[in-house]
């Protein structure tokens, strides 16, 4: 049976504005990045073959590709209409009241996922649109652009016809409603040391995509009707983690559902034997990072990946938080929801292949999943 290559996607979000960084390359990939201010997210795509093992905390091999796309804020302009038609999207922007005399007043440039619109008025450029994160990419060879009456009209060929854009400009507002036609129902469970972070973006997410919110800890604590804290000082993390642990295995059937989960010592997360049931779904590691740039952090997320020393690693996504603040969990949430939609359009047959995982009885198999009738309590048999 053919190895399954799947793919984690980085992203990096900080709270502090950053210059604009050089361009250098990973095994002779093009990469660059460019920030602009602290709602700005960089989103690093990293494609590694899974191991051949079944073991989660087996190390991986090697790194196929590593690339970057930014999100930002695009230049604020909603006097816009816009409409896809399966293979192209179309921009139409209003021109009434900018004097434009020919079409030498204008300058339309638009590259694979970035959009600058400017036009000559009073002898300065005025911008209608700018973002350097389109909803996706485009095919700019084959962008045509003309003047119909007071409208600027601009044509653009999709790379994927079967991707329908929301809006031209990657935001919250289109990652939530683009990401339903992508994750087909598929659950979401955030993981990562803090229970607070899992639970503030877990609602952001669950609220944006109009999915069911479950706690794992409001679930553990009504069952038990005492505390996380006084559980753990009762009967030890352990018993904790093992409860937590057959809550997501009765969660690994939901769909549409996005999932918080316990951090720390006493979550199921935490560790690597424990994911049985969490690769039924999209798993976004939610880590926080001293690193002070990018380019730190993509070093640290390599690492993490290379030597699975830490069980979050099996995560289909890694968002690397600089500091914490409660009121940007809306941003981690966009960055998720951005990873996501990159891991996703990398291989369309995910959210399938998380279906049929959860339709074979979640049996640890991910991401090379076996045929029916495979035990897997027979094969650690037969290796030990």
């Amino acid at each position: 049976m053919a190895t399954i290559t799947t793919t984690a996607t980085l992203s990096f979000h900080s709270q502090n504005p950053i210059k604009t960084l050089p361009s250098f390359s990973l095994s002779n990939i093009p990469f660059s990045i460019s920030k602009t201010n602290f709602t700005s997210v960089a989103n690093f795509s990293l494609s590694i073959p899974a191991s051949k093992s079944n073991n989660a905390s087996s190390p991986l091999n090697r790194y196929s590709r590593f690339s970057c796309n930014c999100i930002s804020t695009a230049t604020p302009n909603t006097n816009y209409e816009f409409s896809d038609s399966s293979s192209e999207v179309e921009l139409r922007l209003s021109l009434v009241g900018l004097d434009i005399q020919s079409s030498r007043d204008i300058f339309v440039d638009a590259d694979g996922t970035s959009l600058v619109v400017q036009v000559q008025h009073s002898g300065s450029h005025i911008t209608l649109i700018e973002t350097n994160k389109m909803f996706e990419k485009i095919k700019p060879a084959e962008t045509i652009w003309f003047i119909d009456d007071d409208q600027l009209v601009i044509n653009m060929k999709k790379q994927d016809p079967d991707l329908k854009w929301p809006d031209i400009v990657e935001s919250w507002e289109s990652l939530t409603a683009g990401s339903m036609q992508l994750l087909k129902g598929a659950s979401i469970f955030l993981v990562g040391d803090s229970t607070e972070i899992n639970q503030k973006v877990a609602r952001e997410l669950a609220v944006g995509l109009g999915y069911t919110l479950l706690d794992t800890q409001e679930l553990l604590e009504t069952f038990a009707k005492q505390t996380i804290d006084s559980w753990v000082l009762a009967e030890g993390s352990d018993s904790v983690a093992e409860a937590e642990c057959a809550i997501l295995e009765s969660l690994s059937s939901h769909v549409r559902a996005v999932v918080s989960t316990l951090g720390g010592k006493q979550g199921a997360a935490g560790k690597a034997y424990k994911w049985q049931h969490l690769y039924a779904g999209f798993t976004v590691w939610l880590s926080q990072t001293e690193a002070l740039d990018e380019d730190s952090a993509k070093e640290e997320a390599r690492k993490n990946v290379k030597d699975r020393s830490v069980a979050y690693s099996n995560a289909d996504v890694v968002v690397k938080l600089q500091g914490w603040d409660s009121d940007h969990a809306k941003s981690v949430a966009q960055a998720s929801l951005s990873a996501l939609k990159q891991l996703i359009l990398s291989d369309k047959k995910l959210p399938g292949k998380k279906s049929l995982y959860i339709r074979l009885g979640c049996r640890g198999d991910w991401p090379n999943i076996k045929p029916p009738g495979w035990d897997p309590s027979n094969e650690a048999e037969s290796i030990s």
